[in-house]
């Protein structure tokens, strides 16, 4: 389930409709965003399954004129460390500046017969400000077959910091719909506070 739109009002009722601990993610949400006029937000929940366990959690995504910020809310059930279920907010905000990399993959069914503006089957939205990077290793090697040397490690340096798939299958149309709309948005704001090179 994903909601996505423009006001503060709207973004509290689409919190609400989310079911999804209402109270507790819409007061986080609010106190990170502050009294900055919000340019796009989208609220995704999802449901995962863990062993013999199912588990919530909520995403949302609030777009300022100066901040990307990102909520997360999480429930886990009683454990030895806290006799009753509770759940774990957490809030980062981001200077739209410091965003490096707003990547949208699209997954589309028949890629022969395409027709411009069909919605696509899913999509997965990875954005990239610095804070959490992935190294992929792997042995290096050269072009000769029989050659045992040590060439050392190649790899790649990927920012992957926030993730986030929505499927028309598991989510519904609108909801990919709406990821579109806020992808849109964010790297057309990121873009417009990017410097230019010299």
């Amino acid at each position: 389930m994903a909601k996505s739109g423009t006001t503060t009002q709207g973004l509290r009722t689409a919190i609400e409709r989310s079911g999804y601990y209402p109270a507790l993610v819409a007061e986080a949400v609010e106190a990170a965003v502050g009294g900055e006029p919000i340019s796009s937000y989208l609220v995704h929940q999802e449901t995962t399954f863990d062993s013999n366990e199912v588990r919530r959690h909520v995403t949302v995504l609030v777009l300022t004129g100066n901040r990307f910020i990102v909520s997360h809310t999480d429930e886990q059930a009683a454990d030895a460390g806290s006799p009753s279920p509770y759940a774990t907010t957490s809030t980062e905000s981001v200077k739209l500046a410091s965003i490096s990399s707003v990547v949208l993959s699209r997954v589309v069914a028949n890629p022969e017969s395409y027709t411009p503006g069909t919605l696509p089957r899913e999509v997965v939205l990875t954005i990239g400000w610095g804070a959490v990077s992935r190294i992929d290793l792997e042995p290096a090697a050269c072009g000769d077959a029989n050659c045992d040397a040590d060439h050392g490690y190649t790899g790649n340096s990927t920012a992957d910091d926030l993730s986030l798939r929505v499927s028309e299958a598991g989510d519904g149309p609108e909801a990919v719909r709406q990821t579109l709309v806020f992808a849109q948005a964010l790297s057309e704001a990121t873009a417009a506070t990017s410097t230019p090179a010299r």
